[in-house]
């Protein structure tokens, strides 16, 4: 699978490019060793460099930023959890077909989580500076547009008129594992913890 092109279908024709993907046999590991653990580095790299390099400015106490370690463990963990996040997404997809009348297919379950997620991580970039990482969290949306997408282009072989309860489900599925990982990172690094004022 070629990178570049991959993302340039999947973001600006989409239905074009999940006929192809839905054509294609691409196994689980393949989908995550080829395309999932590059673009999740992005978004970890881009905390690293605004979380550690540049800092931020929070009201009344002026401009902070974490120390280099306390940035890079963060990051790295964010990176885990984000892939192990959608590896688990994908299964929940794929448990949920039979519940909308869909065919059970964890590979296509998992077409649908890792490429419907890229303008999450593209955008991801934007955490360098960190009060951009809101745009990271609008892109998202766009993920959810690609999502119904793909269901409603047949990955899953969905009835049409069970795509929009597929596409609820899986919404709140997600919304849940997002904030299990945001939890996580809170408590691990909690606000204040390893930030230094500049």
């Amino acid at each position: 699978m070629d990178l570049v092109p991959r993302i340039q279908g999947i973001l600006l024709k989409p239905k074009e490019e999940w006929d192809k993907i839905k054509g294609e046999t691409l196994s689980v590991s393949k989908l995550f060793t080829s395309y999932a653990m590059l673009l999740v580095a992005i978004p970890a790299i881009a905390q690293f460099i605004g979380y550690g390099l540049v800092g931020y400015r929070v009201p009344f106490v002026g401009w902070i930023r974490m120390g280099l370690g306390t940035a890079l463990a963060r990051s790295i963990l964010s990176y885990i959890l984000t892939l192990a996040s959608v590896y688990v997404l994908g299964i929940i997809i794929n448990a949920l077909a039979p519940s909308f009348s869909s065919k059970q297919n964890q590979d296509n379950a998992m077409k649908l989580a890792v490429f419907s997620m890229t303008p999450a991580w593209i955008a991801g970039a934007l955490n360098i500076i960190p009060p951009l990482a809101i745009l990271a969290i609008i892109a998202s949306f766009y993920g959810l547009y690609l999502f119904y997408l793909g269901l409603a282009g047949g990955i899953m072989d969905t009835p049409k008129d069970k795509v929009v309860g597929y596409l609820v489900v899986v919404i709140i599925v997600t919304i849940v594992l997002y904030i299990i990982i945001g939890v996580i990172l809170g408590a691990i690094f909690a606000v204040g913890a390893g930030f230094r004022a500049i």
